[in-house]
């Protein structure tokens, strides 16, 4: 079984399509009870067999799913390609599809129901 945790607090979760991962999901989102509103990452076994001829056996894999429902798509990334993607985010290359501050109160009113 694997684990879902954000930081400060771990609970089981396992999704099918990746098995036995131990997930993890940003700090600000809560997990008692567990708030399905996050993108989710584990570490993931090394690639073996993968279909791009840019990912060689062995490379170091990422798992990113949804935590709205367990049984969601899991999408496979190297390493090199998340910190790619992490420091564009940082950079702020991704701020205009970040949520306005009425969309964040409406999402916080949807999950205090």
């Amino acid at each position: 079984m694997g684990t879902l945790s954000n930081g400060r607090e771990t609970v089981a979760f396992e999704n099918p399509h990746a098995p036995g991962l131990d997930w993890r999901k940003a700090s600000r989102s809560d997990l008692h009870p567990i708030v399905k509103d996050c993108v989710i990452l584990a570490a993931a076994p090394d690639a073996s067999d993968h279909p791009h001829f840019s990912i060689p056996d062995g490379t170091r894999m990422v798992a990113i799913s949804d935590d709205k429902d367990p049984t969601s798509p899991v999408l496979y990334f190297s390493r090199a390609e998340l910190r790619k993607f992490l420091e564009g985010a940082k950079d702020g290359e991704f701020d205009d599809l970040m949520a306005t501050d009425a969309e964040m109160e409406q999402a916080a009113a949807l999950t205090a129901v």
